[in-house]
């Protein structure tokens, strides 16, 4: 497992942009991109049945290991064993954010082996044992959250239940510490807190268009529309990033059901797509992937449906966690695609 995190030290694109709607019948969506320019993150959906024996590692070898409560979907990266986004039958979603430069886990200590999780599992143990955000917080006062590899980059969280609360996590000298999401948007570095204060920035932004003004005897005015955000960075780092889809999100009319706000998500996702090449420098040649954007997902918690659409193929799919039995049904993980193009529908003119 090492071996594989240490990919994630070489890559020049750590990047993942996550949102929050809520339709008018209260039902909460949590959305996100994953990225990763360096090579394909070889990613599948796991399915977990409810008390499965799931064993956790660290960078010494085995930690904590658990016998799941619930049981959950999730989009695993680079191995199965790291879930980097999900939901479990109770309706609790949770995912990893890339976090590089910012957070410090514990060091890993060998008598608290029994206590121990890796960054990149703990999704898989918040997914397997809790239903609500309070339980989770609860919880992480009795275990110890270790890198499961001191060269990758640290990671950061975003937790929701049913109720769409929704909180971030991040571990800062060892320490957890949660705050709650106000605007229902997270990237990536700097912290959370810095990113909502950054948002300050940009208080002349506004949807819509500038009115036209006079300027001494000339006229100014819009070239177009939109001219209210005239001014939004469009760069692909995080902080610009969270900017962008603080107020995409903002201004997002509210839509009737959870289907059509899972749809909404995609369609905001789209804009946070990042082809490849623009993070390699010139006399660096890209990776052989059609985008570093490698997948995109949109979680509807009260319905328990995760949906997702992959560099590769951009349909969207969708698994119903009701139509699982999880008390029958066995362990599984999945390439997220079964054949690695495109599908292109031909239209026949008469």
């Amino acid at each position: 497992m090492a071996t594989a995190m240490f990919l994630f030290t070489q890559s020049p694109t750590q990047a993942c942009t996550g949102i929050s709607l809520t339709a008018k019948d209260g039902s909460p969506v949590l959305a996100r991109t994953i990225e990763w320019g360096g090579s394909e993150l070889n990613s599948q959906y796991v399915v977990v049945p409810r008390n499965y024996q799931q064993q956790m590692f660290t960078s010494k070898g085995e930690g904590m290991s658990f016998t799941t409560r619930y049981g959950y979907v999730g989009l695993a990266v680079e191995q199965k064993e790291f879930v980097a986004e999900g939901i479990n039958e109770a309706g609790l979603s949770a995912g990893l954010f890339y976090f590089p430069g910012y957070g410090k886990y514990e060091e890993y200590e060998a008598q608290n082996k029994d206590t121990s999780i890796s960054d990149l599992q703990l999704v898989s143990w918040m997914l397997g044992n809790f239903s609500t955000v309070d339980e989770v917080k609860e919880a992480m006062k009795t275990i110890h959250v270790v890198a499961i590899d001191p060269r990758a980059s640290t990671v950061h969280w975003r937790i929701a239940d049913t109720s769409g609360r929704e909180v971030v996590l991040e571990i800062i000298n060892g320490e957890p510490r949660f705050y709650e999401n106000p605007i229902g948007v997270l990237t990536n570095s700097p912290g959370f807190e810095w990113q909502l204060t950054n948002l300050n920035n940009y208080v002349n932004l506004f949807p819509g268009s500038a009115k036209v003004k006079q300027m001494g005897k000339a006229t100014i005015a819009p070239f177009g529309a939109g001219s209210g955000f005239l001014g939004m960075p469009g760069d692909v780092t995080p902080p610009s990033r969270f900017v962008r889809a603080a107020f995409y999100k903002a201004s997002a009319p509210q839509y009737d059901s959870a289907q059509q706000t899972v749809m909404q998500c995609f369609q905001i996702l789209n804009n946070f797509d990042i082809p490849i090449g623009i993070e390699f420098s010139s006399t660096e040649t890209p990776t052989d992937i059609p985008s570093a954007t490698q997948w995109t997902s949109a979680t509807d918690i009260r319905n328990r449906t995760i949906y997702y659409r992959t560099m590769y193929n951009s349909t969207i799919r969708c698994i119903d966690l009701k139509e699982i039995d999880f008390g029958k049904v066995k362990y599984q993980a999945i390439p997220l695609d079964q054949s690695k193009e495109q599908p292109v529908e031909r239209i026949k003119i008469q």
